[in-house]
């Protein structure tokens, strides 16, 4: 199947004005190689992020529509394989969607990762029972941000605070200047975050997997001092020995094939037309939501 490189050379040789329904056209024709090569539902969730920095590119509550679209008329017996590709998002929404999906589809869900899912992204991927990931695919850090910040980094930055003064107290008047500036609750919120960041994460995989070390997870997708950045990129080999159900995309030459070139199609849209979410099914039923 085609490449990046390909896939360019066929669009440049459409009229500028065909372009996107010959791409969502690709996309369709892909989706249902998928489907045929697994013998499951597929739905892809792409976001614009990489090409748009507005919050529309992030999970939210209004995606539940998107997937209730594309849930529709689908054979539940069949489980259904996520295609995600995400900045991740909101939390509260993120674990509506987990939710709803597996009141429909049990414990029969897997993700695919072509290239990055991020933080909600990272854990709805926990939420299924196999990730399949290749080479250059990558989870990140599931480590919940407030602000830009991480909250870990807050909490860690108080306790240090109450530590330092209390052998240090002439240090109070630098720590009143940095701990002033925060809002009232926002350490409580932060807090809180993290304990349900990580009580999802863990019901989610010990669902699937009630032997995995939930203290090697925490380790390397929550402990934002092991982890250092939230954009960090978690390979397919570090989610293996973090415990993760992996699989290979590689075991299947026909699959990589597919969703490779499904991802290059999704990501060539994505730079031609002002979309910045797209879910899709394997019937081509579509959620397109524009950049406002």
């Amino acid at each position: 199947m085609p490449g990046w490189s390909e896939i360019m050379d066929t669009v440049q040789q459409q009229k500028q004005e065909m372009i996107p329904a010959f791409l969502l056209n690709e996309c369709k024709h892909y989706l249902k190689d998928i489907t045929n090569i697994t013998g499951r539902n597929v739905i892809v969730y792409y976001s614009g992020w990489l090409k748009s920095n507005v919050i529309e590119t992030s999970i939210n509550e209004n995606d539940k529509n998107a997937f209730m679209n594309a849930v529709y008329g689908m054979d539940k017996s069949k489980g259904v394989d996520l295609i995600l590709h995400t900045p991740g998002g909101d939390i509260a929404a993120t674990e509506s969607i987990v939710n709803y999906l597996k009141s429909l589809f049990g414990s029969n869900i897997r993700a695919i990762v072509p290239q990055i899912s991020m933080s909600a992204g990272t854990m709805i991927a926990m939420s299924c029972k196999e990730i399949i990931m290749g080479r250059q695919s990558s989870l990140g850090p599931i480590d919940p941000q407030m602000n830009g910040v991480a909250c870990q980094m807050v909490v860690d930055e108080f306790n240090r605070a109450v530590a330092e003064v209390r052998t240090n107290p002439a240090s109070l008047g630098l720590w009143q200047t940095i701990i002033g500036k925060y809002t009232p609750t926002f350490l409580t919120a932060c807090s809180d975050a993290i304990k349900w960041s990580e009580e999802l994460a863990e019901r989610w995989l010990t669902g699937v997997n009630p032997q995995i070390d939930m203290n090697k997870v925490k380790d390397v997708f929550i402990n934002h001092n092991h982890s250092y950045s939230h954009s960090r990129h978690i390979s397919k080999d570090d989610c293996r020995a973090a415990g993760l159900p992996i699989t290979d995309l590689e075991d299947n030459q026909d699959l990589q094939d597919a969703i490779l070139s499904l991802h290059h199609c999704y990501m060539i849209l994505i730079d031609v037309i002002s979309v910045v979410k797209i879910v899709m099914n394997q019937d081509g039923r579509a959620f397109l939501q524009n950049k406002k």
